[in-house]
């Protein structure tokens, strides 16, 4: 597993700069710290005015480095996606972790591991099967396994309705046990949310159906210490999280296309991008040809279902600006094609031209880099921006 040792945690590492973008070799990611940072005190500010505490889901990044922007350089709370960004987290300092996938009972003496280290590490679930497993691995190793009910709010994937026959049987198997921790939601449909209005709507609907779980335990007399909700769309949302303790999110990092197209953010806020290279033209099917394909974009369409459809990423050069109406509009493994879109002239790009590409998903696309490249546009560094470090990801995916 690589990952960045605690002493590491700084604001940005090193200072042996390794070129600029025309240098590394195609296709490579490239994180904006700027645009970063400015996302990440944005989001940052917004729960401070709600009240809550923010846990960042750094599933997204995977990486040390940029973690140390989200709480001022000091390890805070934090959620993961699997166990070995879990464990990759604890080794850089991380104690306060949510593992926000549903439990499998084969993975507990993993949890237990960590919980041995001193991480609070809570697992989720949504059935008495698994509370049953985690009440009885608990009670063998003597050592409470934090545990939280997933709540379902919109129909999207796992997690119990917060009416559910079985929600209360659940909280008091872990009680007895000593882990009932509290209960989270995800508000997975707000991805389709578009606009403020949609928006908002789908964070009420989050933290209502979140806070009536909690008060349907508290009222069968079950202790509920966390009430936690999130998505980056409802984050952005939420006018008013009253009953809520946390608040997730872990896209608005970096943002991404997709983001975009729902109103949560602007393209100028987009954090991630891919360097690829030109290397060919068909001029009778108005074709560009680079190096970067779905290996370096991911498969990812999810713009597909907006009212602009991305292809699979818009086109900038090296700077970060945007090509008028240049769009990648097909990839295969390790090609992509570009386009000229709505009225747009194709541009003159000779092979061994660099560009960047804006990613649909930025989840999707950064798991398919083991690292990242460093720029800071608030710099102005010229046609071939300076390359400030490079942050490696951790292992996990």
């Amino acid at each position: 597993m690589t990952t960045t040792p605690p002493a590491a945690h700084r604001a940005l590492p090193p200072t042996d700069r390794p070129g600029t973008l025309a240098d590394p070799d195609t296709p490579f990611a490239v994180v904006d710290v700027h645009r970063a940072r400015r996302n990440i005190e944005r989001l940052a500010r917004r729960a401070d005015r709600l009240g809550v505490a923010l846990r960042p889901h750094v599933k997204t990044a995977k990486s040390l480095d940029v973690a140390v922007l989200l709480h001022d350089g000091t390890p805070g709370p934090v959620t993961v996606s699997t166990l070995a960004e879990a464990e990759a987290f604890a080794d850089g300092g991380y104690t306060d972790i949510t593992y926000a996938v549903g439990i499998a009972p084969h993975k507990l003496p993993r949890v237990i591991a960590l919980l041995r280290r001193g991480v609070t590490l809570r697992v989720l679930l949504d059935s008495s099967e698994q509370a049953a497993c985690v009440a009885e691995a608990a009670r063998a190793a003597g050592i409470a396994v934090p545990a939280q009910i997933e709540i379902d709010c919109d129909g999207h994937r796992g997690g119990l309705r917060p009416d559910a026959p079985g929600l209360v049987g659940i909280g008091r198997v872990l009680h007895e046990a000593g882990c009932l921790d509290g209960v989270l939601t995800h508000a997975g449909e707000s991805y389709f949310a578009h606009g403020g209005q949609e928006q908002r709507l789908a964070a009420r609907n989050e933290r209502d159906a979140a806070v009536a779980a909690a008060d349907r335990l508290r009222a069968a007399g079950l202790p509920v210490h966390v009430v936690s909700v999130g998505s980056t769309p409802t984050a952005h949302a939420a006018e008013d999280l009253t009953g809520v303790t946390e608040l997730r999110a872990g896209n608005y990092v970096f943002f991404d296309l997709v983001m975009a197209g729902l109103g949560v953010c602007a393209v100028d806020d987009l954090a991630l991008s891919v360097v690829v290279t030109v290397i060919g033209h068909r001029p009778e099917y108005g074709w560009i040809i680079t190096d970067g394909g779905w290996m370096a974009m991911s498969r990812d369409r999810g713009t597909s279902a907006q009212r602009q459809d991305q292809g699979y990423g818009l086109v900038t050069d090296l700077t970060g600006r945007l090509l008028p109406g240049l769009v990648m509009t097909a990839a295969s493994q390790e090609h992509g094609t570009l386009i000229a879109r709505d009225g747009a002239r194709l541009p003159e790009l000779p092979v061994g031209t660099r560009l960047r590409v804006l990613p649909n998903h930025a989840c999707a696309t950064a798991a398919q880099h083991q690292g990242y490249h460093v720029v800071d546009s608030a710099r102005g560094t010229g046609p071939a921006p300076t390359i400030e470090a490079v942050w490696p990801r951790v292992n996990g995916w």
